[in-house]
């Protein structure tokens, strides 16, 4: 059995790209598909962003104070400082900084769901705490959060960092000021250079010396630097935008700064609803085929409710002809897409921000595009990926619920679970509404059995696994657990095979599992059975599947639970499967003397385990190994030293306890 694996979470959310143009790293999967990689989990991803990470950062202004004040066991830090500096970032830093290799950093929840109690914290932990994106009306309840995570951190000897929201100095309560440092900002063009160099791009430092780089270099967000770094990485690659960094550079630069006014200046000129519409179509299907933007349009039109001219279609403009007339090209593959980098982002943008009244029309739009044919699975993937960016930005996360149950409705048109689950990852990443989207997947989670699709309980335990676990791990045990329990079927027990995946590998997620698991156990009323608590109790006890070494007072307590509320004959198997391990020295003998504490107080099970042991000793279960079968002397001296203990249990310890002669007695 090995070691706590302590996968808990790494910060930051998942993958960043804060750019236009497309970037989808999912995990989404049909049919069992990862689109991933071969390899990659989403663990390992967060790992090697925290790694570029390390590679971009510069410290901001103050960081070594902040980096003094958290040096010491049970110490707390809030950052503060103005908007766009990388104050999460910092926060990622100071305590990567401070952490063991090997260690994870936890981001602690907000606003935990009902049934969410607050983390334990534990000597060396690291915590993450974002409070960047409260509303001023919100801080104070955030305040009272951030002052009970405190107390706990400083007590237990852990270490926490909190990036506390700008401008609401006046809003904080006095006993938090020796905690904050104020950060400043880093210098900006040093900022832009690693991020050029983590894309690989060789430049000259006149080459870093244009006007519009000078004007960013002095106001704009570090996520906006970013940005560009990879729109010149994307104009290198796109092999048609030059070939010397000035020329990639100039290009990222119209693209970061030029395309809006361009974009508004083409809807001047192209003022009619077919155009606008293929327009849109163009730049949310960028990359499928120019019949399916052809397609999208058509649909975009039927859900604005446009009555289309009467002249025949070979009497108006062709495709092609409509297409160039917006700048759209048709590529030799019959691909649709924009000459101009990122243009098609700046288009979407538009639309969204321009037109407020049209964005439920928009979502239904979307909803129903997926639905054409010409369109592929991996089109579908990044309509819907740009249609999430639009719809966080404009403030409208319901819009990508709506969707999610619309796709996973058992009368959805089509397979859509792939582009549902896609569409709740990238909100669970979002950096502000990932709590959101978190409190939304409870919300469904806790939902009774009837109400909730198949392919829609598929999806939350997809996201569950896949993305809470990763940030948010004790909360995503909790949704897992819901969905177990209140679920049924094929899609409620892939629920229960990751719950119990998580719980397997981590010794505070197995105790706060079972602690939740006994606890419903034992306060159901007497003589109604359990639910699937106890059942799913026993399959965490399981040792041929946990990773770690449990702990062993909740060890205790659940096995307690399970004896009280099923048959003898439901849990001897176990009980025979932890000998084994014991015989193999998989499993210390601390297992069985638990096993026997459980037992305590009931004659009748402390029976059952004396006869289990008693014939596990003189017939081995048939998977065990070879060695463990053959060594009938092991088991039996095994077996001895735990019917022993039943006795010292029981008071009887003058009484030797002979294997097999006594293996049938009643102790009543």
């Amino acid at each position: 059995m090995a070691a706590d694996g302590h996968i808990r979470v790494s910060a930051p959310r998942g993958p960043v790209h804060s750019g236009s143009g497309d970037q989808y790293i999912t995990w989404a999967s049909r049919a069992g598909e990862r689109r991933l990689g071969a390899g990659n989990t989403p663990l390992r991803i967060s790992q090697e962003h925290q790694r570029y990470l390390t590679g971009c950062f510069v410290p901001p202004r103050h960081y070594g104070r902040a980096a003094d004040a958290l040096g010491r066991a049970g110490a707390v830090v809030l950052l503060d400082g103005p908007t766009g500096i990388g104050r999460r970032t910092a926060a990622t830093m100071l305590l990567r900084d401070v952490s063991v290799d090997g260690d994870s950093i936890e981001e602690l929840p907000l606003s935990p769901s009902p049934d969410e109690e607050t983390p334990e914290t534990l000597p060396d932990d690291h915590y993450l705490l974002d409070l960047s994106n409260v509303a001023d009306e919100n801080y104070p309840a955030a305040e009272r959060t951030l002052m009970h995570y405190r107390s706990s951190v400083e007590r237990s000897g852990a270490r926490m960092v909190a990036v506390l929201p700008a401008g609401l100095e006046w809003m904080r309560d006095p006993d938090l000021y020796p905690l904050v440092v104020h950060l400043g900002r880093p210098p900006a063009r040093y900022v832009f250079s690693r991020h050029l160099r983590a894309q690989g791009l060789a430049f000259g430092p006149d080459e870093l010396a244009t006007d519009g780089l000078v004007r960013m270099f002095a106001t704009a967000p570090m996520s906006e630097l970013a940005r560009l770094a990879r729109l010149i990485a994307r104009a290198r690659d796109s092999h048609r935008n030059g070939t010397s960094f000035a020329e990639w550079r100039d290009k990222a630069l119209e693209a970061a700064t030029k395309w809006s006014a361009e974009v508004a200046k083409q809807l001047t000129e192209h003022r009619s609803i077919p155009e606008r519409s293929l327009l849109l179509a163009a730049a949310m299907a960028e990359g499928a085929s120019a019949d399916a933007v052809h397609r999208a349009a058509e649909r975009l039109l039927d859900v604005l409710r446009y009555q289309r001219e009467d002249t025949p279609g070979l009497g108006r403009a062709d495709l092609g002809e409509r297409l160039k007339a917006l700048s759209v090209e048709r590529g030799d593959d019959g691909r649709a897409g924009f000459a101009r980098l990122a243009y098609g982002g700046a288009v979407r943008r538009h639309f969204w921000e321009n037109f407020p009244d049209a964005r439920p029309d928009f979502r239904d739009w979307v909803g129903r595009c997926l639905e054409l044919p010409e369109l592929g699975a991996e089109d579908r993937t990044r309509m819907v990926a740009r249609f999430s960016e639009r719809a966080l930005a404009a403030g409208r996360p319901d819009d990508l619920c709506e969707l999610v149950e619309r796709w996973t409705r058992p009368s959805a048109p089509g397979p859509f679970r792939a582009e549902a689950t896609t569409a709740l990852e990238l909100g669970l990443i979002h950096e502000r509404y990932g709590s959101y989207f978190r409190s939304r997947v409870y919300d469904w989670a806790w939902a009774r059995k009837s109400s909730l699709a198949p392919d829609l309980v598929a999806a939350l335990t997809d996201v569950c696994r896949q993305v809470i676990a990763v940030t948010h791990p004790e909360q995503a045990v909790v949704r897992l657990r819901h969905l177990a329990q209140r679920q049924t079927g094929p899609e409620a027990e892939a629920a229960r095979a990751a719950l119990l995946e998580l719980a397997r590998g981590n010794r505070r997620l197995f105790r706060r599992l079972s602690e939740r698991l006994v606890k419903s156990a034992l306060s159901a009323s007497p003589g109604v059975r359990s639910g699937l608590g106890p059942d799913i109790l026993l399959e965490l006890l399981d040792p041929v599947a946990l990773r770690i070494t449990p702990p062993r007072q909740e060890f205790t307590r659940a096995w307690r639970a399970v004896m009280s509320t099923r048959p003898a004959a439901a849990w001897e198997p176990t009980v025979r499967r932890w000998l084994t391990g014991h015989a193999s020295r998989r499993v210390g003998e601390w297992a069985l003397k638990a096993m026997v504490d459980a037992a305590a107080g009931s004659s009748l099970r402390l029976s059952h385990l004396y006869t289990t042991a008693c014939d596990w000793a003189e017939r081995p279960d048939a998977d065990a190994s070879l060695e463990t079968r053959a060594r009938r002397d092991v088991r039996q001296r095994i077996s001895e030293r735990f019917c022993r203990n039943i006795d010292l249990v029981q008071g009887i310890e003058d009484m030797c306890s002979e294997p097999g002669a006594q293996g049938t007695r009643e102790r009543e």
